[in-house]
């Protein structure tokens, strides 16, 4: 019997997400509504602030747009079920919700790493290419990158979704996360998943791996390109974009790589949710920050956008 049919009986699964801590749910649900109200708040601030600020209509900040509206999608696909399953008794979420969550997670997952590849190549473009770089980075060519970005991760997550909800299960319907996730469902499958691991551990490979290499691959051209510079404001600058986006892919790629490329029998469930929530909760909250607290272009825009409500 498949897994859609067995579960769609029930017609719901229970996350356990933190149950196993309940002295931990009140603080948990605190901390997470916090980050969340953060990541809300900072990510909508960047997208308002690079739509009304004509300075700022650079290839940079259209990415970084990108990045902040994938961040808010992300986080929101996961965070509200969680705080409410924290806050309540009810821990359930229905069978279609549970696969169009599972969907959603997955191809904003593999979004955000196709899009930071993107952005590495912005930053090489602008530093190693100066002369040729509104040639390269066109209006056109990057409205491509980002559809680009977003098709692959919605085609990616359609496909691998779809043949982790054929797995049969084993009977029972708890899944042991705080959000239906792929190493998580598969725990449930009562037969032999390896050829689902398989499957994960390439997709994982394709849309992790090869866009890390190809990050570092354009941050070592670049630091090469940065060491023969002269200039010392120059200098200062493209360490302060680029170690903003270095910042930023270390702390998505990392807890990436630690739960999806290994495979989901080998590894802890409760240290998986843990990290799970750092790359969900955490990093989408701190990208808004890390990108503008040291950014001249972001408080120049700031100071330009409230001066002009002033004279308004």
């Amino acid at each position: 019997m498949m897994m859609g049919k067995n579960a769609s009986s029930e017609g719901y699964f229970i996350l356990l997400g933190f149950s196993h801590w309940p002295h931990l749910e009140v603080v948990l649900f605190v901390l997470i509504l916090m980050f969340y109200l953060t990541t809300l708040i900072g990510n909508l601030f960047i997208i308002v602030l690079s739509c009304l600020d004509a300075r700022l209509h650079t290839p940079m900040y259209f990415f970084l747009s990108n990045l902040s509206f994938l961040d808010l999608c992300y986080t929101t696909s996961s965070i509200p079920q969680l705080l409410v399953n924290l806050w309540g008794p009810e821990k359930t979420i229905s069978y279609a919700g549970c696969m169009i969550q599972l969907y959603f997670v997955l191809a904003l997952g593999t979004t955000e790493c196709v899009l930071l590849v993107v952005m590495s190549y912005d930053r090489y473009a602008a530093v190693c290419r100066p002369l040729h770089y509104t040639v390269l980075m066109n209006p056109r060519f990057c409205h491509l990158l980002a559809v680009a970005s977003w098709i692959s991760g919605f085609i990616t997550s359609a496909l691998h979704s779809s043949f982790t909800f054929w797995v049969p299960l084993c009977g029972h319907h708890q899944v042991d996360h705080f959000f239906c996730e792929v190493p998580a469902v598969l725990r449930l499958s009562c037969v032999d998943t390896r050829a689902n691991e398989l499957t994960l551990l390439i997709m994982s490979s394709i849309f992790v791996l090869i866009p890390l290499i190809l990050i570092l691959s354009s941050y070592v051209a670049i630091a090469l390109a940065v060491f023969r510079m002269q200039s010392s404001v120059k200098l200062q600058r493209v360490f302060g974009t680029c170690g903003s986006h270095l910042m930023v892919v270390s702390l998505f790629f990392i807890p990436i790589m630690c739960i999806y490329l290994q495979p989901p029998s080998g590894s802890s469930q409760d240290q998986g949710k843990f990290i799970a929530l750092f790359y969900t909760v955490v990093t989408p909250s701190l990208n808004p920050l890390i990108y503008t607290l040291r950014n001249k272009d972001v408080r120049g825009a700031v100071r330009r956008l409230v001066g002009w409500e002033w004279d308004l």
